[in-house]
């Protein structure tokens, strides 16, 4: 995926979070899988690993953070995919709706 511009907006917070090393891949990576799925097609997090080339647990990381009110208030829809058994989920993304 092409660079994409990070927003002072963005802000992480946690435990091991350090301003310094971790704002700029976080914020970047944030931006790059939402891109990605704004498009609203469903997909695994190893499908999106594959063309973010982020890790599958950071992906999932930005997903939750999406559903949030200060990353957008995003709806994270979730389905099983493929065997039930194997317990494989794929997800989409859909915007919040606007008021008014």
């Amino acid at each position: 995926m092409s660079d994409c511009v990070v927003t002072d907006e963005l802000r992480f917070h946690g435990s091991d979070y350090e301003p310094d090393l971790d704002q700029a891949r976080l914020a970047s990576q944030h931006v790059r899988i939402r891109t990605l799925m704004l498009d609203g097609e469903w997909r695994t997090l190893r499908q999106i690993e594959a063309i973010t080339g982020d890790p599958p647990a950071s992906i999932s990381a930005q997903l939750r953070f999406l559903r949030r009110p200060r990353f957008g208030s995003y709806r994270v829809d979730k389905r099983r995919c493929g065997d039930p058994r194997h317990g494989l989920y794929e997800y989409r993304l859909v915007p919040p709706e606007k008021e008014g």
